[in-house]
């Protein structure tokens, strides 16, 4: 079996999620479905349809998340140190066309948000990036061409 790299603050995420899938979501949606059975006819129900498509998508995430926390390895990245990029680092860029700076953090699957700053360590990017250094300059093949960047600062927080 395959372990999953998350970092600490990934895997408490993922766990908060379980927790209110399992002891809000869950408990509402049944609650939903007993009322909208109450309301009769069943097959032209729209309320019991749309609450039943809910506990679906509730029970497949939940299944989801026990998956992958029960597959995680977990990384402290405050617990890390060096000065090259792997899973778990804050990196500082530059981009050599745009000269536009951007952060990204080195992340797992389950945890990327782009918009967060958080970037999968299977993406294009993070894969340009693992091994080098401050001061490196990477080349990133992405669907709309090549894009260059520089690495201005590697942390771990």
């Amino acid at each position: 079996m395959d372990r999953i790299p998350l970092t600490k603050t990934g895997y408490q995420r993922l766990e908060t999620e379980l927790k209110k899938l399992k002891n809000k979501e869950r408990p509402e949606v049944v609650q939903a479905i007993a009322e909208a059975r109450e309301h009769g006819d069943l097959s032209e129900n729209a309320e019991y349809h749309a609450a039943r498509e809910k506990q679906s998508f509730i029970e497949g995430r939940i299944l989801e998340l026990e998956a992958v926390i029960g597959q995680a390895e977990v990384y402290d990245p405050s617990e890390m140190s060096g000065t090259t990029v792997k899973f778990g680092a804050t990196v500082k860029l530059v981009d050599e066309d745009t000269e536009e700076e951007v952060t990204y953090q080195v992340v797992g699957e389950y945890e990327a948000d782009l918009e967060a700053g958080r970037i999968s360590v299977t993406a294009p990017i993070a894969r340009a990036l693992i091994g080098k250094q401050a001061g490196d300059n990477a080349e990133v093949h992405t669907p709309k061409g090549e894009r260059y960047y520089e690495i201005l600062e590697v942390s771990y927080q």
